[in-house]
């Protein structure tokens, strides 16, 4: 009797241990997935052989070259907003997870040095301005075109002191501040590129106050609007430039922000809960007093998030997936993961626990939910679909992205027009000729519904910024040894 309990007990563990996703390989290709969204001349070793050149010439009408970067979803325009957030979550990525990783250290590094790269460019080319977008978007959307065919206006857009952009200069800020410190010991020269160019971006950012919306209109609205205005933005770039410079100014001003709005939500838009999680590692991991006040700031956003939480304001589907907006509601999920489990991690390090009216919560409660939301994503819901393009069996086919929807140079040599792609492309019900690896979609609908259809951007455009939250998680739970 107590021989086949212990058996029937080995073959439970050993179901639920082969019934995890693969962490490691979803890992892999959630950082291959940014190849897929290179723009200028790609390198000899991109293994998504289906893409090829484009945009080379990006700048040009301002007289400086910004070729480079990364295509933001399924369209062909760079917005430097959202680049900057996927740059920033990506180092943040590397910095929290990297011994996690293993060797795909590595490969977060190129993914995050494409856009530092281009970053850079964008806030030296010319003294005084800050370039946050290539490609006219109304043009853009207007077509179904490959990146290497695009015919649209690459129309350059940039703040500047007359026209400010506090919002994407405190989040391009915080991109080469947080990358900066994942290069710091592999190569110091182009890590103290980056930190000498975040305080000079930051200090623009401060000085110039503005949203960037106001600024630039229809060139940004409604795509990447900054909703939440640029307060939030000034707190996460200066969070940022003081982890990686230790400066004492920068604790001074995030004092003066006042920025103690509350919230449920973290974005590419909205930093606030961030920040926060980032500062209370302050008081939690290195016991510094100071920090102290972050730490409850953390913890009403939790509250708000966890489900059995008296003061929660976060509904999930039916199959448990956390649901915030209908419109690429994986983004809001992938952010708030990483906050889950990174918070998870500086808990467990302080032996720390919260409550949530009388609910206690501890690390393994946070650690549970992030767990069960990167599950879902790789195929433990109740369509037993994989959300992440590639992985598993069951993967959505006809995503909403041009550069996989159309056939490839190599197989369709001739350039194809704006209107080109639309028939017999982007509205056949033929799954997309070329796989974008990795790369996670919109999701489904409050209901654990999804129709996988092209035409319906959005449950089924990927983004870079939903991919950038996501490796986090994934090197976490890759790394963790079923923990």
């Amino acid at each position: 009797m107590a021989t086949s309990l212990i058996v029937s007990f080995f073959l439970v563990l050993v179901v639920c241990v082969h019934g995890r996703p693969n962490y490691g390989d979803a890992l892999a290709k959630s950082i291959l997935f940014f190849q897929g969204q290179r723009s200028g001349r790609l390198p000899r070793d991109q293994e998504m052989t289906w893409r090829s050149n484009s945009a080379l010439s990006d700048g040009t009408t301002a007289r400086v070259d910004l070729s480079g970067g990364y295509y933001d979803a399924g369209d062909n325009v760079k917005f430097g907003f959202p680049m900057a957030f996927t740059t920033t979550m990506l180092s943040w990525s590397a910095l929290e997870y990297g011994k996690r990783m293993g060797p795909e250290l590595v490969n977060a590094r190129v993914a995050i040095r494409w856009a530092t790269d281009y970053l850079l460019k964008a806030a030296t080319a010319t003294p005084g301005k800050l370039y946050v977008g290539v490609g006219d978007p109304n043009a853009d959307h207007r077509c179904w075109q490959r990146p290497e065919d695009m015919a649209t206006p690459r129309s350059v857009y940039s703040v500047s002191p007359s026209n400010p952009g506090s919002d994407v200069a405190g989040e391009t800020a915080a991109a080469l501040a947080a990358a900066s410190m994942v290069f710091r010991k592999v190569d110091p020269n182009y890590a103290k590129l980056l930190l000498r160019t975040a305080k000079n971006v930051m200090d623009f950012a401060i000085r110039y106050r503005g949203a960037y919306s106001d600024s630039l209109g229809s060139a940004v609205c409604p795509f990447y609007c900054s909703y939440s205005g640029y307060k939030d933005e000034l707190l996460w770039g200066a969070s940022w430039l003081f982890k990686a410079t230790h400066n004492a100014y920068y604790i001074s001003f995030m004092k003066s922000l006042g920025a103690d709005d509350q919230t449920d939500i973290f974005s590419w838009d909205n930093k606030y809960a961030g920040a926060r999680v980032l500062l209370a590692r302050g008081a939690l991991v290195d016991k510094d007093q100071s920090f102290a006040p972050y730490v409850p700031q953390v913890e009403d956003f939790m509250c708000k998030i966890l489900p059995n939480s008296p003061s929660t304001t976060t509904t999930y589907t039916p199959g448990g997936l956390m649901f915030k907006m209908g419109q690429s509601n994986l983004q809001y999920v992938a952010s708030i993961t990483f906050l889950l489990s990174t918070y998870s991690k500086y808990m467990a390090y302080s032996r720390h626990t919260f409550k949530c009216g009388n609910v206690l919560v501890t690390p393994s409660t946070l650690r549970g939910l992030a767990r069960k939301q990167v599950d879902y994503i790789l195929g433990e819901n109740p369509l037993r679909m994989s959300y992440m393009v590639g992985y598993s069996e069951r993967f959505p086919r006809r995503i909403h992205h041009r550069g996989s929807s159309l056939p490839s140079v190599a197989d369709h040599p001739n350039a194809i027009g704006c209107d080109g792609g639309f028939q017999p492309y982007f509205y056949t019900s033929n799954p997309n000729p070329n796989i974008l690896t990795g790369a996670v979609v919109g999701g489904p609908d409050q209901n654990d519904g999804f129709s996988d259809e092209r035409t319906d951007y959005s449950h089924s455009e990927p983004a870079t910024y939903i991919n950038a939250a996501i490796v986090g998680p994934l090197a976490y739970f890759a790394g963790s040894s079923g923990q």
